[in-house]
């Protein structure tokens, strides 16, 4: 499994939350109950995950913390990342199907969440993106420059090995986030998309270990 990658560390993860706690808009959240977390998730029994609260849900106008605003500014670069590691597979020849199949669930799933996330965030009146000075490559489970350009590289099987050893790496970082939402958030919906990116990357993890045996 690919360990080369970056992980958020406790201290920055604090300072994030702390930043969004400062910022206009985010009042309803208090410094000690706040925290990030999260990535996508899909079932690997069912598809795409549709499950994810829409953005016009009563999210938008409905009562978040620190740790709801820090949580969907993470998940956007972290699922935008994922989307992008699985185009660059579709991308390929001589991939074995189960994969490219698997990279096209991804992509189904995590798309529309980015857009439910960035609704809710629009309508907390916060920023979409994280404060100035936390990169989206400090986030658990996120994939280096070098990483990156490994798998662009990579052909056929060696491509389908690398592309499931980062994204089980990926999965776990995103599932991490996301308990640390369950365990700190406050709005329901963002609370419920956790649950269901725990669940369903812990299948998609499940799935791809199986897959990786199989090559």
């Amino acid at each position: 499994m690919n360990k080369k990658y970056l992980t958020l560390s406790s201290a920055a993860i604090a300072a994030a939350i702390a930043l969004a706690g400062c910022a206009p808009g985010s009042g309803s959240g208090s410094p000690e109950t706040s925290m990030p977390g999260m990535e996508h998730g899909t079932s690997p029994a069912s598809g795409p995950s549709s499950h994810a609260p829409s953005a016009s849900a009563p999210a938008a106008a409905a009562e978040h913390n620190a740790a709801d605003v820090a949580f969907a500014q993470m998940m956007i670069p972290h699922h935008a990342q994922a989307v992008e590691m699985s185009d660059t597979m579709l991308k390929k020849q001589n991939v074995p199907g189960e994969v490219t199949g698997l990279a096209s669930k991804i992509k189904a799933a995590q798309g529309p969440e980015i857009e439910t996330m960035t609704g809710w965030l629009k309508g907390w009146n916060e920023p979409t993106q994280m404060p100035s000075g936390h990169s989206g490559h400090g986030m658990e489970g996120m994939m280096s420059d070098e990483d990156m350009k490994k798998l662009d590289a990579a052909q056929g099987a060696e491509a389908a090995k690398l592309f499931l050893n980062q994204m089980i790496a990926h999965h776990a970082g995103a599932i991490v986030m996301a308990k640390a939402e369950l365990t700190r958030g406050k709005n329901a919906d963002v609370i419920q998309l956790s649950k269901e990116i725990v669940r369903a990357q812990e299948a998609e993890i499940e799935e791809m270990r199986k897959l990786l045996a199989t090559l």
